[in-house]
C-alpha cells in the first residue's frame, strides 16, 4: 500500500484521532494487528517514527504531527479534484466571471452572492468592475461570463446572448458651491471652462468612450464613480452621473443639479452572457437576474 494513496492517509487520520489502532480497527472495519502492520510499513518507506507507542494508546511523534498535516491537506485537495471532475463531467464550472459595469447599482450584489453561494456548494463568484467598452471587451475576450449594465450599441461580434435592460437617466450635476450653481441658463462656452468629470473606459482594444461633454471642454478621468463623487463634491469640476448614484447626493444638498440646453443623454443598458450549453452557472444567473423589467427596477432604477 502507498504511503500517500488515500487509504494509507485517512488510516493515519484515524489513528491519530482516535488514538489507538484498536479503536481505529474498528472504524476502518480491519483487525488492529492490519493497522499496526500498515503503520509500521510506512514508517519503514518514510524512515521515521510516526507514533509513540505506549501501554494503552499512541500519539504522534513530532514528525508524526508533521506528516499528519500534510495528509489533512492532501485528503482535502483529493476531495476537491473528485469534486471538480464530478463537476466538470456534469457541466458545471467552478468559477463564475460576473462583470459589473460601473453605472449600476450596487445594493443587489449582497441577496445576489448570499443566493449564488446557498445553490453552489463549491463553486465561486468572481466579481469585477468595468466602464463603457471595457464591458464588451471583457466578454468578448473571454474575461467574463455575464456582463450586467453593458451600454451603448454592440460595438463587438461574438457567441454571446443579450438581453435589454432599459435606459439609464444621467443627471448633470456639481458642488453648491461651483460657478455654474450661480448661472440661470449654462451655455456651452461658461461650462467648457470647467473639467468634465468623466470615468476613464477601461477597454484596451476597443475605441474608448466617455461621459458626455463639450468638445472644448478638458477632461478629468477617474477610475469610478467614489473618486468622481469626491472631485465633484469638491468643486473641482462638472459632469454627468447615473440618475440613481447622483439623487441622494442631490436630495442631501452635496451636489445641485442643472439643465443644459442641450437633450439629455440617455443610455441603453443591457445583460450579456457568453452562450455556452455546458456552463449550468451561467444559465442559473442569468434566470436569477430575472426580466428586463426586474433588471431595470434592481440595478437602474433611481
Amino acid at each position: 500500500m502507498s504511503v500517500f494513496s488515500r487509504t494509507s492517509l485517512k488510516m493515519i487520520d484515524t489513528v491519530a484521532r482516535l488514538g489507538s489502532f484498536t479503536a481505529a480497527a474498528e472504524v476502518l472495519h480491519k483487525v488492529p494487528s492490519a493497522i499496526s502492520y500498515s503503520v509500521r510499513q510506512m514508517e519503514q518507506d518514510l524512515d521515521v517514527v510516526l507514533f509513540k507507542r505506549l501501554p494503552r494508546k499512541v500519539e504522534l511523534t513530532p514528525a508524526g504531527e508533521v506528516f499528519l498535516a500534510e495528509a489533512r491537506a492532501m485528503l482535502r485537495q483529493m476531495e476537491e479534484v473528485k469534486s471538480q471532475t464530478r463537476r466538470a463531467a456534469q457541466g458545471w464550472q467552478k468559477t463564475l466571471k460576473l462583470t459589473l459595469d460601473n453605472v449600476v447599482r450596487l445594493d443587489q450584489m449582497k441577496p445576489l452572492i448570499d443566493e449564488f453561494y446557498a445553490t453552489f456548494e463549491h463553486a465561486e463568484l468572481q466579481i469585477n468592475m468595468e466602464v463603457f467598452n471595457g464591458s464588451w471587451e471583457a466578454i468578448s475576450q473571454g474575461r467574463a461570463d455575464i456582463v450586467i449594465g453593458a451600454t451603448a450599441a454592440i460595438p463587438v461580434g461574438g457567441d454571446f446572448e443579450v438581453k435589454e435592460m432599459g435606459m439609464l437617466d444621467w443627471a448633470f450635476v456639481m458642488s453648491p458651491s461651483h460657478p455654474c450653481v450661480r448661472e440661470q441658463v449654462l451655455t456651452e462656452e461658461f461650462v467648457s471652462q470647467f473639467p468634465s468629470i468623466c470615468l476613464d473606459d477601461t477597454s484596451n482594444v476597443l475605441p474608448k468612450r466617455h461621459n458626455v461633454h463639450y468638445p472644448k471642454q478638458r477632461r478629468l478621468l477617474l477610475p469610478n464613480w467614489y473618486s468622481a463623487i469626491e472631485c465633484l463634491k469638491n468643486g473641482v469640476g462638472v459632469g454627468y452621473m447615473p440618475r440613481h448614484i447622483a439623487q441622494p447626493l442631490i436630495d442631501d444638498g452635496l451636489l445641485v443639479e442643472k439643465i443644459l440646453p442641450e437633450d439629455k443623454p440617455l443610455s441603453h443598458c443591457c445583460l450579456v452572457w457568453r452562450k455556452d450549453e455546458n456552463h449550468k452557472m451561467i444559465e442559473w444567473m442569468v434566470e436569477y437576474l430575472g426580466s428586463s423589467e426586474q433588471l431595470y427596477n434592481d440595478w437602474l432604477r433611481s
